[in-house]
């Protein structure tokens, strides 16, 4: 379980986080959503520990990150897979090598790296490709490929900061089906930060709404289209413009 308190975050006098509350339940996925520059990346990074917040507490699984030394924060780092908005694969590394970049830490003969290599392409359905360089996939194949990089870790939580976005709708929802398909099969938790209405709905148990640097709304999928909330009834007319 992941439990934010009281999290602030300014960058100079810009206040991004403003007291961010959340529970972050062991095997759900929740959704965060909110308008651009309302701080959804920096709430992910402040939860994996790629920022520090000014105040308050990141729990997880009891560790309390914001205040830990850098070696206990990598151990706990260790449990997060992070696909990140831009893929961010390594150009210079084909797709064999960017997916095994974690995997090389473990140990592993070549027979066995190949072999989970080959596993978590299968996952996200790029059997072949190993030999591939990012400059030859789509933009949906490099979402893919990031996200095996991401699992290959084998994480108790993968973040996901905006999995959809530039992509066609027929890839977006197979980045959307992925997500279903990898909470199941790896029994992960999974964080889900996006402006897209229909994915949010599709792969969440709970929606989390990010507004003026606080979580003012948390509401199940199913009741997203008819919240009274005037939040959500604002940010669900936008979304359907």
């Amino acid at each position: 379980m992941i439990r934010i308190i009281n999290l602030y975050k300014s960058f100079g006098t810009k206040q991004v986080l403003q007291g961010v509350n959340l529970d972050i339940y062991d095997g759900e996925t929740i959704t965060i959503m909110g308008s651009s520059g309302e701080g959804k990346t920096v709430l992910l990074k402040n939860i994996i520990g790629l920022m520090k917040p000014d105040r308050g507490s990141i729990i997880v699984d009891g560790t309390d990150i914001t205040k830990v030394d850098n070696r206990t924060l990598r151990n706990v780092q260790k449990k997060f897979g992070y696909l990140f908005q831009g893929s961010a694969l390594f150009d210079s590394m084909n797709v064999f090598e960017n997916v095994a970049f974690g995997l090389r830490h473990q140990n592993l003969s070549y027979e066995e790296l190949t072999k989970k290599v080959k596993l978590y392409l299968s996952y996200v359905g790029l059997e072949g490709i190993e030999n591939m360089y990012p400059s030859e996939l789509s933009g949906g194949m490099k979402k893919r490929v990031a996200l095996a990089r991401a699992v290959a870790y084998n994480p108790q939580y993968i973040l996901y900061d905006e999995p959809t976005t530039g992509l066609d709708p027929q890839t977006a929802e197979t980045i959307t089906d992925l997500i279903i398909s990898l909470q199941k099969k790896l029994n992960v938790t999974s964080v889900v930060v996006t402006h897209d209405l229909k994915a949010a709905i599709k792969v969440s148990q709970r929606i989390a709404f990010l507004s003026k640097g606080k979580i003012v709304a948390i509401e199940e999928p199913k009741k997203i289209l008819n919240s009274q909330e005037p939040l959500i009834k604002e940010f669900v007319s936008a979304a359907m413009l």
